[in-house]
């Protein structure tokens, strides 16, 4: 890709990283952000604000990275409301980089496509790897769209990622993402159950959590997040309510494809009652405080049984 002008939307704890990498790696980057600090910040590194997301209608690549894919259409809907009127070059490309829902974003791609008479195409590049993978650009990049568009933006993807695969057609980036998710989400909380258990019963989590780092239970999972686990520290490194939505995805993508996905399941609940309980903020380790808070719970029961009884 020889035009190497790029559009961010959103300097989140990921994508003001992301960003950063960009301008790193040569791009000259003109950024949307709701709060003006993280605009003030990607400056400082050479990069140019944008007074709204409007304002980047002219450029070849457009990434979005924001919460959900809401927040993506009432963002860009001044975008596509100029390339109505006038429609931008052809081949531009608008990258969702955030997690969001496989049927959803293919939808978003439609209105797209029509809004700008065919000359802009949508790409959903979700990613993994966690704040640290944004700062270091070493993220996974899992993306969907046209396999000549997948080509054309290598050299985007590749300032900010290591792993970058095309899983297919618009909405399988997403749909891989989901998978990610489902096995990030339902591993999470199993560590926390085991690291709950463990101290419940009067061992060390850091030693379980050691020794099964040796055997066939070890993970990147457990590597990353087992840590923030023991020591209950659910700073945020993203916030936890989102895995609800990620493996709602899940539910709704095994819907459509007839497949059962019992842990989904199981794991969508777990991360609604997080959620209720107020600690969808903190860092996803705090499935640990949502299921410890669930066992004092239980425990209360189990002795009001006793003395009912």
């Amino acid at each position: 890709m020889e035009d190497k002008r790029a559009g961010f939307v959103g300097l989140g704890l990921m994508g003001l990283p992301m960003a950063k990498n960009l301008l790193r790696a040569g791009w000259d980057v003109t950024a949307w952000n709701r709060s003006a600090g993280a605009l003030r910040e990607l400056s400082e590194k050479g990069g140019r604000p944008a007074p709204d997301v409007a304002a980047l209608r002219d450029l070849p690549v457009i990434a979005f990275m924001l919460p959900d894919l809401s927040f993506i259409e009432a963002a860009s809907a001044g975008l596509l409301a100029g390339w109505a009127d006038s429609p931008p070059a052809a081949g531009t490309a608008v990258v969702v980089m955030s997690s969001v829902s496989p049927a959803r974003v293919q939808d978003f791609g439609r209105r797209v496509d029509e809004a700008s008479s065919g000359r802009a195409v949508v790409v959903d590049a979700p990613v993994s790897g966690g704040a640290q993978g944004a700062a270091d650009g070493t993220l996974a990049i899992m993306a969907g769209g046209p396999a000549k568009d997948f080509r054309r933006l290598g050299p985007f993807f590749a300032a900010m990622g290591t792993t970058v695969r095309h899983m297919g057609p618009l909405g399988t980036g997403s749909l891989a993402k989901a998978c990610n998710q489902l096995i990030v989400g339902t591993t999470t909380a199993a560590l926390a159950e085991a690291a709950e258990l463990a101290e419940r019963s009067g061992m060390d989590p850091a030693a379980l959590f050691e020794v099964l780092a040796g055997g066939l239970a070890g993970s990147r999972v457990l590597e990353n997040v087992g840590p923030r686990l023991v020591r209950k520290d659910y700073t945020p490194t993203g916030p936890a309510k989102f895995m609800h939505k990620d493996l709602s995805f899940v539910l709704e993508s095994a819907s459509s494809a007839g497949a059962a996905v019992p842990m989904a399941t199981a794991g969508v609940d777990l991360y609604a009652e997080l959620k209720r309980q107020g600690l969808g903020d903190q860092d996803l380790a705090v499935v640990r405080q949502a299921i410890s808070r669930l066992s004092d719970a239980q425990a209360e029961d189990a002795v009001e049984g006793t003395v009912s009884a």
